[in-house]
């Protein structure tokens, strides 16, 4: 049975699917003196196998690197979310990498095609996040999903309690002094009154 983020068990699998997905970056030589080199996500291959960094294409300055596969996972409960990125002007995927020390520059840690999710991880500034337009088949993919399992939220309109609340004044002055005229004068005030 599908294992959630969580790691509890998904109660509904029909409503959960998963494609491995690999992810291409690119490496270019870097425009400044600072960055020798520059990376940038170009490219999915729905169903592909492991990747571990291997190279599909080298020019004289530019490598391809088929640098991981990951699993997409669409959920019943996110169609709203890929319902949104779907109707963008590109549907994209989404991919979250990290820089890492050791033989290779990222560390791929997912591919998403919730524009919601990728927000997320965009907004804890720890993750690069990057689009990546998404070929006509996964495209497909993603929509047959969304047609399956989305469910439209009716919007209700709330009503107002048909209380009236002139009635009484709540939280208005001071509670010890139980003249109407003046419930912003002090109790001091109020005793010095009754005094004289």
């Amino acid at each position: 049975m599908p294992k959630g983020d969580s790691g509890g068990v998904i109660h509904n699998p029909e409503k959960y699917q998963t494609l491995p997905l690999g992810i291409v970056l690119r490496r270019a030589p870097g425009v400044t003196r600072w960055a020798k080199w520059s990376w940038k996500a170009i490219g999915v291959l729905p169903g592909a196998g492991d990747g571990d960094w291997r190279i599909l294409r080298e020019d004289a300055d530019q490598t391809d690197f088929h640098a991981a596969t990951v699993t997409l996972e669409l959920h019943g409960a996110e169609t709203d979310a890929y319902l949104h990125g779907l109707n963008a002007q590109v549907p994209c995927i989404y991919v979250v990498m990290r820089e890492c020390d050791g033989p290779h520059p990222f560390d791929v840690v997912l591919a998403t095609a919730s524009p919601y999710e990728a927000q997320d991880y965009s907004d804890s500034g720890e993750e690069i996040v990057e689009k990546v337009a998404m070929p006509a088949g996964l495209e497909r993919w993603v929509q047959d999903f969304v047609d399956a399992h989305h469910v439209e939220e009716v919007f209700k309109k709330r009503r107002r309690d048909k209380k009236d609340v002139t009635l009484r004044e709540d939280g208005i002055g001071d509670a010890r002094i139980k003249q109407v005229a003046d419930v912003y004068r002090s109790p001091s005030a109020a005793r010095k009154e009754r005094l004289q």
